[in-house]
């Protein structure tokens, strides 16, 4: 049962290139099709534009359901400013401070892409007195757009218009010491382990004791992704994201992240005893830990009423909702850990 790290990093190199803020996730999700097409591994399309796969188990009455999501943070064109450039407001749970100077993409709704970069309107310190003490809001925040544009109505003219998706640049990057950092390693990390060991499976003919179902959302960021489209043979849900790193945190770059309670609450405490187990039988090094701040697929679910086992384990992410790191350790001790879990027989 080998991970290969370097198809882990690969298919996060792949997706986190994507453009996919929450609500524009079409391409990404085309790109886990079309990988399930080439595995041979059947899967829908849910209306709300998540994809469910499936690998048949020997028990076929109980299923188990592993959730990561391909949607990120971006923003959306709020206002088309006189001078031609764009105000934003915001997808998902960052702080402006976070993307102040990066490079954006416009998508419009003619299918266009322009380029701009994040800035304060106060930005040139020989023009603004304040511009470092100017409050970084949706006020400051504005997009300068890489066309001629000094009006509106030239704004306009390129097809931009309100309601427009505006995606981040991930500006990713591999190091020869084993870090990847990037923008939208939450969530693509996690998609990207689930993508190989769906490979791994398939190769290796492993015969898993349970069907497992594969929910890969589009909607998380925004609160719920995985929050339907659960079948009712489902006992267990895993959902696979971030590992939230800071004061405090037990989290690390280098392990696999079990969390026992978010801002929802305790996860299943028997299910996190079984995954701990897990870890430690199969020498996967962890991290039991509790984000403040934060919740999941799974969360979403239980908040809908599903009568299941939910649990959260994932990567540790640094900076997160930033200029995101993990390291292939990390990577690598998640993978093993839920690959070791998918063959292991249910908790009681």
């Amino acid at each position: 049962m080998m991970i290969n790290e370097q198809e882990i990093l690969q298919n996060i190199k792949d997706l986190v290139s994507i453009p996919s803020p929450s609500g524009y996730t079409d391409h990404a999700i085309s790109y886990v099709s079309d990988f399930l097409t080439k595995e041979n591994v059947p899967y829908y399309i849910n209306h709300k534009g998540g994809l469910i796969a499936t690998l048949k188990g020997k028990n076929d009455t109980k299923h188990r359901l592993l959730t990561a999501h391909v949607d990120t943070l971006g923003a959306m064109v709020k206002e088309i400013k006189g001078s031609g450039r764009l105000k934003l407001t915001m997808i998902g749970g960052f702080r402006w401070n976070a993307v102040e100077g990066e490079y954006c993409k416009i998508h419009t709704t003619d299918g266009k892409i322009y380029t701009g970069t994040i800035l304060m309107h106060q930005t040139s310190v020989h023009v603004y007195k304040d511009a470092g003490d100017a409050k970084r809001d949706e006020v400051n925040i504005e997009v300068r757009i890489d066309q001629p544009v000094k009006t509106k109505e030239e704004t306009e003219k390129l097809g931009i218009s309100v309601g427009d998706f505006v995606s981040f640049e991930p500006r990713v990057e591999i190091t020869e010491s084993g870090f990847i950092k990037s923008r939208h390693l939450d969530d693509k990390a996690s998609v990207g382990i689930l993508m190989h060991l769906i490979k791994v499976i398939k190769d290796q003919r492993i015969e898993l004791p349970y069907t497992v179902n594969f929910l890969i959302s589009n909607n998380e960021e925004i609160g719920y992704g995985g929050n339907s489209n659960i079948s009712e043979e489902t006992v267990e849900y895993i959902a696979v994201d971030m590992g939230a790193i800071g004061d405090g945190q037990a989290t690390d770059e280098y392990t696999v992240s079990i969390c026992a309670k978010d801002s929802s609450g305790p996860y299943h405490y028997g299910l996190r005893k079984h995954l701990v187990k897990l870890a430690e039988k199969h020498s996967v090094d962890y991290r039991v830990d509790i984000y403040p701040f934060y919740g999941s697929d799974a969360s979403a679910a239980i908040k809908a009423g599903y009568d299941i086992k939910h649990g959260l384990v994932g990567a540790g992410i640094d900076a997160s909702h930033a200029y995101e790191r993990t390291h292939v350790q990390s990577l690598r001790h998640t993978a093993t850990l839920l690959l070791h879990y998918m063959q292991s027989e249910l908790v009681l």
